[in-house]
């Protein structure tokens, strides 16, 4: 184990990884209509990102890694930045500075987890 990885420890893939969950959270609960933690639309992701964070825990793999960053990117593209005005976009709910507001707390919140999750990649096997 290489010193850049013992900086990118458990307790930083830990908070990276529950901020981003929890800026997901704050958009399916404020934006999105009837909501909870155990509807499908928030409890499935919610279940994918706490698996593959335990896994990840569990043994510390390169593959669990990349899953968990692809996992972060796909929140970041098709979840977070889908409300920009493309035609073939659904707009449900309606689009506002407000639905926009919480599109961007939602896209911040998953570059913490991409970043760190790179770095412990490309420090794994040097």
């Amino acid at each position: 184990m290489t010193t850049t990885i013992a900086k990118i420890g458990v307790k930083r893939v830990a908070m990276t990884t529950t901020v981003a969950w929890i800026g997901f959270y704050i958009h399916n609960i404020v934006d999105l209509p009837n909501q909870s933690l155990f509807s499908a639309e928030t409890g499935l992701p919610t279940l994918v990102t706490l698996v593959l964070f335990l896994v990840w825990w569990r043994f510390r793999s390169r593959q669990t890694m990349w899953l968990l960053f692809g996992w972060s990117l796909l929140n970041l593209i098709g979840g977070s930045l889908s409300v920009m005005p493309l035609p073939f976009l659904p707009f449900y709910p309606e689009q506002s500075w407000r639905h926009y507001f919480f599109h961007g707390v939602y896209a911040a919140t998953q570059i913490p987890l991409i970043a760190v999750a790179w770095a412990w990649l490309r420090s794994a096997h040097k």
